[in-house]
């Protein structure tokens, strides 16, 4: 009797581990966004689930890795362009033979024109080829590790000098350029600080060839979120340093084209700029 209970207990395992692989192989990948319509210089958060292959994902002709996440699901935090036109996109994912799209809006987010007016010596300042590079490369870090899991907080307290996505007319030129993060005005010294975990990814220095962006520290939060601190004073970490969120990176200054002590902190999204207080906003 012992004999056949376990035979058929072994039958019933074998039986039900089939059905519910073929269950799990009928399973079709699903797309899906948390939502459809959003602004000039905000992001879409694209989740696939249900495929055992890395998908991949394409927004306004543009690839973008999607990471895989503890739940198995594979998501991508895909920024729109703060220059990009108003109107109807799609967002298309593939894996294997499966693909799917969602068409999407993009709307306007209105911001204003800021004319900034800045002396002889400082308007004929350019950014040297390595700082190009080299902050190019930084922001474009793509590593497969989330190191964030909390909403970000600000790294320094401070007036709010000049928002997000403003365009930029400099000395009364046409508009050529727009704000690629927040601008926090306080003294010269005032600590700074990571608002969220990461990695050290660059220290660049006014003395050392970045003329434009001043002191400057990058830093990865992981898949695809790299954020940026300009025209700094002094730089308290080095590059490859794993900082905790809050701990001090620096202190504030105005190097680099600047027109007093003031933050300039910056959040990218594979290499594009988005708002950085939609970080300090919502968990991610």
């Amino acid at each position: 009797m012992k004999k056949m209970l376990k035979r058929f207990s072994i039958l019933l395992f074998c039986l039900l581990t089939g059905v519910l692989s073929e269950a799990v192989a009928d399973t079709k990948p699903s797309l899906t966004l948390d939502t459809i319509s959003k602004k000039q210089g905000e992001f879409f958060t694209a989740t696939v689930s249900g495929t055992r292959f890395i998908p991949d994902l394409w927004f306004n002709g543009e690839h973008f890795t999607m990471f895989r996440q503890k739940d198995g699901s594979y998501r991508a935090l895909v920024p729109v362009e703060n220059l990009s036109k108003p109107g109807s996109y799609a967002i298309l994912a593939k894996a294997d033979d499966w693909k799917e799209k969602i068409p999407v809006t993009v709307v306007s987010n209105n911001r204003l024109v800021q004319k900034i007016w800045l002396d002889r010596k400082t308007n004929s300042l350019k950014a040297t080829k390595e700082e190009k590079e080299q902050v190019k490369q930084g922001l474009r870090t793509l590593s497969s590790e989330k190191l964030w899991s909390e909403r970000f907080s600000y790294p320094c307290n401070g007036r709010k000098s000049s928002p997000f996505g403003v365009k930029r007319s400099y000395n009364g030129a046409p508009v050529s350029s727009y704000h690629k993060g927040i601008d926090i005005a306080v003294p010269r010294g005032t600590p700074v600080k990571s608002p969220a975990p990461g990695k050290v990814m660059l220290t660049g220095y006014e003395s050392n060839r970045f003329h434009v962006h001043g002191n400057t520290v990058i830093i990865d939060h992981g898949q695809g979120l790299t954020s940026i601190y300009l025209h700094l004073h002094s730089i308290s970490v080095k590059e490859g340093d794993v900082v905790n969120k809050g701990e001090t990176i620096g202190t504030v200054g105005s190097t680099g084209i600047s027109t007093g002590p003031h933050l300039h902190w910056g959040t990218y999204l594979y290499g594009t700029s988005v708002d950085p207080e939609l970080f300090v906003e919502s968990e991610y």
